[in-house]
């Protein structure tokens, strides 16, 4: 009886020509600007809409959420009163805002961006973006003529810091006596500060290349303006200015398929560090533009293939910029410093004040 109840069902629902609604998976994702923007937030956004498309799961996105300006706990409930159980914080300082919220929730998956802060249901993503910087200091220390190449950064996070050091240390690779002067922006998002350090940078110090660690374009515009060249992150430069060289991307599609696929499989936290490169084709520099030679391109082709076989940017012997040795002949720096300790700057890095 009961089999030919659910026959009858089947039928009547071919017949009207419904299928029975299937409950999606719900996941948060709080952003610090649209979705629609280039640079950092639209990059992320595009990764992790195509793979919870792939994926079949709802992606709940609340968008403009600032650092420290006290939405992203409201954000973090809101997305949890919605029926989340996985939600993603793309932006470094989340997770110390709402760490009692976290712990309020036990059965929630958060995963960060940020790697400063532990806890049983935290998981903390991201791609070893210094290989590419590293290349990219390769790029600027074959074109600049000056000698001298800015880098307008947000703050002195270790992940900027493994940023500025690995580009540095690419720099030297092929210009020893070349040097990179950092100007901090104090914000992830500023347009008049970071066009204003940009300028002094390029005005004071005589940058004839910048590069920057921000959300969006500001400073390579800049660049364009004086007419020197800009290096881009997380976005190509083309159509933005005709003196870009490369740019540092990532494919964010790829690592929000692997982190959801954890999730969705039930191990969310086997895994507590998600932390991948080149060698999974997570970060790259995204081509060159015509006015990079081949000469370069060889270069950066042979020190890729360094990093592929498995030589680490931050091996062999490293001084940081006041004399003393932070890495020996035949070492390689730690994760966990690379990661959470990183509060040095590798020689050849100067700022300006």
């Amino acid at each position: 009886m009961i089999i030919f109840l659910m026959a009858v069902m089947v039928a009547v629902l071919l017949m009207t020509g419904t299928t029975p609604t299937v409950k999606k998976e719900k996941i948060g994702f709080i952003i610090t600007g649209s979705i629609d923007e280039g640079g950092w937030n639209g990059m992320h956004y595009n990764g992790a809409s195509t793979a919870c498309e792939k994926l079949g799961v709802q992606l709940l996105v609340k968008e403009n959420i600032k650092e420290f300006c006290g939405e992203c706990g409201p954000a973090v409930e809101e997305l949890v009163g919605k029926g989340c159980r996985m939600i993603i914080l793309t932006s470094f300082g989340y997770v110390e805002e709402v760490k009692d919220i976290i712990s309020k929730y036990p059965d929630v998956a958060f995963y960060s961006s940020s790697f400063g802060y532990h806890a049983d249901n935290v998981t903390s993503f991201f791609s070893r973006m210094y290989q590419a910087r590293y290349l990219a200091g390769i790029v600027a220390g074959m074109k600049t003529q000056t000698g001298r190449i800015g880098y307008v950064a947000a703050m002195p996070t270790s992940e900027v810091n493994r940023g500025i050091d690995a580009f540095t240390l690419g720099v030297r690779r092929v210009n020893p006596e070349a040097t990179v002067t950092v100007a901090w922006s104090g914000e992830w998002d500023d347009e008049e500060q970071e066009r204003r350090q940009a300028d002094a940078l390029i005005e004071n110090v005589g940058v004839d290349v910048l590069t920057y660690h921000q959300n969006k374009t500001y400073v390579a515009q800049e660049a364009e303006k004086y007419g020197i060249y800009s290096i881009g992150y997380h976005q190509s430069l083309e159509g933005h200015s005709d003196k870009f060289l490369t740019a540092v991307v990532c494919d964010w599609e790829q690592t929000y398929e692997a982190i959801i696929r954890q999730y969705l499989r039930g191990n969310s936290h086997d895994i507590k560090i998600y932390w991948v490169g080149m060698e999974e084709k997570t970060v790259k520099l995204d081509g060159f533009s015509p006015i990079v030679g081949e000469e370069i391109r060889e270069e950066v082709s042979r020190a890729q293939n360094e990093i592929l076989a498995g030589h680490d940017v931050f091996s062999g012997v490293i001084y940081d910029n006041k004399g003393d040795i932070r890495c020996k002949e035949n070492q390689t720096i730690r994760d966990e410093i690379l990661l959470e300790q990183l509060d040095w700057y590798v020689k050849g890095v100067e700022f300006y004040e």
